[in-house]
């Protein structure tokens, strides 16, 4: 009986330290940043449903600061590939746009699109749409807006806001270039 005792007291050591252990709020869930994305893209999917040629792709655009739209940081690119990737999950073709020559990139920024040549772009990639999107950087608060646009008359076709708590990890991404 001591032998069968002594095994229960070792499995549910494991489960009785682990509600000892602190969680600093600061930092916030790993996966709190993607959670948040898989949302918007879900929130993008939904309204672009009817809306989309299966047989033309996206696009997309390294969410950029909004009060220098020709800069970002680790979290506008993070942002920008955890979007893709939910589109690709729901059946949307997407262009890797890293693997292009004809997008203007900007060193440690990304695929930054100037307005006068998206366009060009789409044409170029047949895309049917480009996804957009910036953020604003407050003291406790980023605020992220994103938009679905057709490039040939700018409509925008689908659009979404999400606020991020700024806790440290997501403080630590936009310090970085």
């Amino acid at each position: 009986m001591n032998k069968h005792r002594l095994a229960i007291a070792v499995l549910a050591l494991p489960l009785l330290l682990g509600g000892c252990a602190i969680k600093d709020p600061s930092l916030g869930s790993p996966d709190a940043i993607m959670n948040v994305s898989y949302k918007a893209g879900d929130a993008l999917l939904a309204q672009l449903s009817g809306k989309l040629a299966q047989d033309k792709p996206l696009l997309m655009a390294t969410i950029v600061n909004i009060d220098a739209l020709d800069q970002s940081s680790t979290l506008g690119r993070l942002l920008s590939e955890q979007m893709t990737t939910r589109l690709v999950h729901g059946g949307v073709k997407m262009v890797e746009m890293k693997l292009r020559n004809n997008v203007y990139l900007k060193r440690n920024t990304g695929e930054l699109m100037l307005t006068r040549e998206i366009g060009e772009v789409a044409m170029a990639h047949r895309a049917q749409a480009i996804v957009v999107g910036s953020y604003a950087d407050s003291n406790e608060f980023v605020f992220v807006n994103l938009k679905v646009i057709e490039p040939t008359n700018n409509f925008v076709l689908a659009g979404y806001d999400f606020v991020l708590k700024k806790d440290r990890v997501v403080r630590s991404m936009l310090s970085q270039p």
